[in-house]
């Protein structure tokens, strides 16, 4: 082999190991915010409201020698749902997430297959978090707005267990469904799809709550959401998340659970829900965060929706 060929050779693979090797990982789009569409009127459809006291939202990142638990307080959920029980797969939603709570907490082991040690919250880390999140107390406050906000916003239910719960009877009737929408998280949106069951608890022939939660995981790559390593608001870390990846997961396993209830309030005609940031949750505000709309107590029959946005 010719010298000048095999020196070629030889930085090309030094290049693509520093790299990480493989295909770029693509960024996921640009966004700030998501918008879903009520589905067609209908007098079955209700309009829920998540209740920002009872919900969990949480992740799990495993590698070799570390496990990461993340979490936020019930008080982070937020959102809406419009339900036609005549069809579930009519059903839309915008479910949204404050991290500005966000509590990291850690195990690791020695060397990869040794025991794990026990659960500890390490001020560092979370600090880390927040940089790669870009949620450091040094993001400016507009940027800071943005990148506290997750949005889920459901667009199409399908594999549903049940479609129609008129066919179901009983104060309980459980539907395993698939959820499909767009994800955003640190300003980029994309497609994703997560397999979810809803537990829709009735009084008489009256809906009273509908309780949701995660079947599976819904796997998010850090690298498509340019969430790395950071040193501060926009520093790229010397250290790249390959680099990192023997120690730190690459991907994060979210899991979620809510209850939604009827508001009485039928959509409002016009324009579509949106992710906005509540105002009060801006960074350096001094006004208490805006509270979960209270829920009505629930009709005796559920309260249609006047017309799609």
């Amino acid at each position: 082999m010719p010298r000048r060929f095999s020196r070629a050779l030889v930085l090309l693979v030094v290049l693509t190991s520093a790299c990480g090797g493989g295909e770029p990982v693509k960024l996921a789009p640009k966004a700030e915010k998501l918008e879903v569409k009520p589905p067609p009127p209908a007098p079955t459809t209700v309009h829920l409201v998540i209740d920002g006291t009872t919900g969990k939202l949480g992740f799990d990142m495993e590698a070799p020698i570390e496990k990461i638990r993340g979490k936020v307080p019930a008080s982070a959920l937020s959102g809406e749902v419009w339900l036609d029980p005549a069809d579930l797969a009519k059903s839309r939603g915008l479910v949204r997430v404050d991290l500005r709570d966000l509590e990291l907490y850690q195990r690791t082991a020695p060397e990869a297959g040794k025991e794990f040690g026990e659960e500890v919250k390490n001020d560092t880390q979370n600090e880390h978090a927040r940089q790669w999140l870009e949620i450091s107390p040094d993001t400016p406050a507009e940027e800071l707005a943005k990148n506290t906000v997750v949005e889920f916003a459901l667009t199409r239910i399908t594999d549903a267990s049940v479609t129609d719960l008129s066919k179901v009877t009983g104060p309980e009737r459980t539907v395993t469904f698939t959820a499909s929408g767009e994800f955003l998280l640190h300003q980029r949106k994309a497609e994703k799809s997560v397999k979810l069951e809803a537990a829709f608890r009735y009084d008489g022939d009256a809906l009273r709550e509908v309780h949701v939660k995660s079947v599976e995981p819904l796997t998010i790559g850090l690298d498509e959401y340019d969430v790395r390593p950071r040193t501060g608001f926009s520093k790229l870390a010397a250290k790249t998340l390959e680099q990192l990846s023997p120690k730190v997961a690459k991907e994060a396993a979210v899991s979620l659970e809510f209850v939604a209830r009827p508001d009485g309030k039928a959509a409002s005609p016009g324009a579509p829900a949106t992710g906005a940031t509540d105002p009060s949750k801006a960074a350096g505000s001094t006004a208490p965060p805006s509270a979960v709309p209270t829920p009505s107590p629930p009709a005796a029959e559920p309260a249609p929706a006047a017309a799609a946005k």
